[in-house]
């Protein structure tokens, strides 16, 4: 059987998993950038359920969410 991609599937000629790959490749680039200029890094630790900033040195400052009151 050959199957064609769906339209909606490609976008300008790029298919899902290479706009995918783009774009992690892209996130990658950028975190390098991040670490030798020495400016943290947002990421998130599934085993605390909690986001971090991680520095060039690489400690992790945690950042606890506060409860917003109205």
């Amino acid at each position: 059987m050959n199957e064609q991609p769906n339209e909606l599937d490609s976008m300008c000629g790029i298919s899902d998993d290479e706009l995918t790959k783009r774009f992690k490749e892209a996130v990658r680039i950028d975190n390098e950038i991040k670490r030798i200029k020495g400016t943290p890094i947002a990421g998130y630790d599934a085993e605390k359920n909690e986001a971090y900033l991680e520095y060039a040195d690489g400690h992790r400052e945690y950042i606890h969410a506060k409860s917003e009151e109205a």
